[in-house]
């Protein structure tokens, strides 16, 4: 069930990409080369067959002139609710980290408040 979920989240993330790649008139080809990521990859990202990391979000929300917060959002990165969010966009904001270090820590965060939520 959880795979349908994350299937789903990056479908919407590469039509909410193509539709802002669209709006900003850029082939797929110029908004690769300006995100720094190869043609291929953005591709498969826009047709919901790779989930990008944070940072390579980061990077083609620099290209599109759009919110990064947005794309970790549609990307099921960040969550939505409440305070959640800003903890989670701190770590993903920080150039001081790794991007594996990034996904551990949001790991550990997520495992902390899944395990708070089951004992309420």
């Amino acid at each position: 069930m959880a795979m349908g979920k994350v299937g789903k989240t990056v479908e919407t993330l590469g039509d909410y990409l193509r539709e802002q790649r669209i709006a900003a008139h850029l082939t797929l080809r110029q908004l690769a080369e300006q995100a720094g990521v190869s043609n291929p990859y953005l591709s498969q990202i826009e047709r919901g067959l790779r989930r990008p990391s944070a940072e390579v979000l980061q990077q083609i929300a620099k290209a599109l002139r759009i919110s990064a917060e947005q794309l970790y959002l549609r990307a099921g990165i960040v969550s939505p609710e409440g305070t959640a969010g800003s903890v989670e966009l701190a770590v993903l904001g920080d150039s001081r980290l790794t991007e594996r270090q990034k996904q551990s820590l949001l790991d550990v965060y997520a495992s902390f408040i899944a395990l708070n939520d089951s004992t309420i």
